[in-house]
């Protein structure tokens, strides 16, 4: 019984020794070959272009919080909408129906969110 594990137990030890192996690797090449003296123009940053004018743990407004979840659900429906149409043929109308009244569920949730104003941009 346990001889069906000894492969997970290989690829296991396989993995945590060629980590190890290449951790120690970059520590000790790194400071053979690497510069480790760090001026102004490696601290600046690179990403967006500019200095960052804020803190980065300020406070975001929610409404970015609600776009990102109407996003998730409707992302979700794309992703329950093509297996539905695929097997439409083998679920009948039975299958048709369910998928109607979801589809109705997330169309009242995207009205309810609409008239909130979580669509609104000042």
């Amino acid at each position: 019984m346990l001889v069906n594990y000894f492969p997970i137990l290989i690829f296991t030890f396989v993995g945590l020794a060629l980590g190890i192996v290449l951790i120690v690797l970059n520590l000790v090449l790194g400071k053979l070959l690497g510069h480790a003296r760090a001026d102004s123009e490696k601290q600046s940053p690179y990403e967006c272009g500019f200095e960052a004018f804020e803190d980065a743990r300020m406070k975001f407004d929610v409404r970015y919080y609600l776009v990102a979840i109407l996003f998730i659900i409707f992302d979700l429906e794309i992703a329950f909408l093509f297996p539905w149409a695929v097997a439409l043929e083998g679920i009948g109308m039975a299958g048709f129906w369910a998928m109607m009244m979801f589809l109705g569920v997330l169309v009242v949730g995207f009205i309810y969110e609409w008239r909130k104003g979580a669509l609104e941009w000042e």
